[in-house]
């Protein structure tokens, strides 16, 4: 099979959601690329949550030329009732269990001669497991209270958020149905490591929201700069989080900026509250865009810094530089010192004795 160049594996697969320009990703999508060409074959996709393995799924679906027209069937390990798993996945008959009425086809059923994504599959309740094993072993189910089996044409895609191999080792998922799915493996990197897609990303999230914003035609260098800085613990889908608050706080302009960014930061442009911890890496974040625009080397900045809080402390710490040396948890020898080489005077009187 001959590949598409990079360049045309990342155009398509962007046309498919999954946007990416990363130097680090062409083998992913290669992979990807080839495995959709292979409809029969289980893949089992890893990374951390928000990295787009459900997006990189969905598309692996539609490349392939055999299932691509069927349907994809979504399954969240994480959320299946284990008392109710076995008829949602393979469905059961009138009659088999309390309250069923009528008979009903399961989730493998619906997903005939298309795909079925198991989305967090290392959540997947203990018990539960040797009956997906049997079911992808056989390709075919039992519905509850049925007599025979059914034979079902699906391809199966996983995918986990932590690594199963030591899920295995502690017992905690079966290393039989680990082999089975782990067929085809793709790796998705995290955000924090693919930051040649940042600009991409932001701009294909500000054309998918125009009810919220819509003329967004550019990034301000600077806050490219601060994204590249940013850990994006929830990865891409925090940063998608992040832009929609952008675009619905913004109000002029075809640009988004720090501004914008640090105004969805701020829970809707409220004062800080002090008493909030993560006010400080807010606080953080804000330092560093002064730095970047400001182009300042970060001893002036700590410098310039120092010398707003004590004029700050000094306009309303108190009445004496013994009481505001206190607030600042510093002597008041330290505090004259600091406050001459600032070169600010003034302010509270000495205190007596």
């Amino acid at each position: 099979m001959k590949l598409p160049e990079p360049d045309k594996l990342c155009e398509i697969f962007s046309a498919l959601g999954f946007v990416t320009t990363s130097a680090s990703m062409p083998r992913v999508l290669q992979c990807a690329y080839k495995a959709a060409q292979a409809s029969d074959t289980t893949v089992l996709l890893q990374g951390e949550t928000g990295t787009g393995k459900q997006i990189l799924a969905r598309a692996i679906h539609r490349l392939d030329e055999k299932r691509g027209k069927f349907p994809f069937v979504t399954v969240h390990c994480s959320t299946v009732n284990e008392d109710l798993a076995e008829s949602e996945l393979f469905g059961h008959r009138k009659g088999s269990f309390s309250g069923a009425v009528s008979s009903r086809s399961g989730l493998f059923q619906a997903a005939e001669h298309g795909t079925i994504f198991l989305d967090d599959i290392n959540d997947l309740p203990l018990r539960l497991q040797p009956k997906l094993l049997d079911a992808l072993q056989r390709g075919s189910v039992r519905p509850l209270g049925a007599d025979r089996e059914q034979e079902v044409d699906v391809r199966v895609i996983a995918a986990a958020n932590r690594p199963l191999e030591p899920l295995v080792a502690e017992g905690a998922f079966r290393a039989d149905l680990f082999h089975r799915l782990n067929v085809i493996r793709l790796s998705l990197p995290p955000l924090r490591d693919r930051g040649e897609d940042l600009a991409a990303l932001v701009m294909e999230f500000a054309g998918r929201y125009p009810s919220l914003y819509e003329r967004i035609e550019s990034l301000e260098p600077e806050l490219l700069q601060h994204l590249q800085a940013c850990r994006f613990e929830g990865n891409v889908r925090e940063l998608e989080n992040a832009v929609q608050r952008m675009l619905f706080m913004k109000n002029d302009g075809d640009s988004l900026t720090c501004a914008d960014w640090l105004r969805q930061e701020s829970d809707s442009g409220s004062e800080v509250d002090a008493k909030r911890p993560d006010d400080i890496p807010k606080a953080a974040n804000l330092l560093w865009i002064v730095m970047l625009r400001q182009q300042l080397p970060f001893p002036e900045l700590m410098r310039k810094i120092e010398g707003e809080l004590l004029r700050r402390a000094m306009q309303v710490g108190g009445k004496t530089r013994r009481e505001i040396a206190e607030l600042l948890h510093t002597s008041e020898r330290t505090l004259y010192h600091k406050l001459s080489a600032h070169g600010i005077g003034g302010g509270p009187r000495r205190a007596a004795g």
